[in-house]
């Protein structure tokens, strides 16, 4: 098996992109909670530089779902199914298994945690179908 790894990157930074974009939009609907939750831990709130890491992990991400796809493909071949597989893994992965820890830790409030995973399973599902598209063999 041969992965093409130029198309992983062009599908990857095209999931990460929408993986950034989609993620912005969260922002309105639970910014103020966040920084809610960052002042009552004596947290600054999101500057530059968190905001650079997040767009850099979401590129990553990105790169890391359609790298997946790729090395799925063989057993479970093109399509939308193979892209929703990789990209629920690299959710629970990178997702669930993260925030569920934060909520454990008593960190991060349940509900503001279960809006977060969830929005970003859907994130993620529509940056895997778009990125996937462009990966060829």
């Amino acid at each position: 098996m041969n992965i093409n790894m130029k198309r992983v990157f062009i599908g990857g930074l095209v999931a990460g992109l929408v993986i950034n974009v989609i993620g912005i939009l969260l922002v309105p609907v639970v910014g103020k909670e966040m920084e809610l939750v960052l002042a009552t831990r004596n947290l600054p709130p999101m500057g530059v530089g968190a905001m650079l890491y997040f767009v850099t992990v979401s590129l990553v991400l990105g790169i890391v779902l359609v790298w997946l796809y790729a090395a799925i493909l063989p057993q479970m071949g093109h399509g939308t199914k193979t892209a929703i597989i990789a990209s629920a893994i690299v959710w629970f992965l990178a997702y669930f298994l993260a925030n569920v820890s934060m909520v454990a830790y008593g960190f991060m409030p349940a509900k503001l945690t279960a809006i977060g995973t969830s929005w970003g399973l859907v994130e993620l599902l529509v940056a895997g179908v778009v990125g996937t598209r462009l990966y060829k063999d």
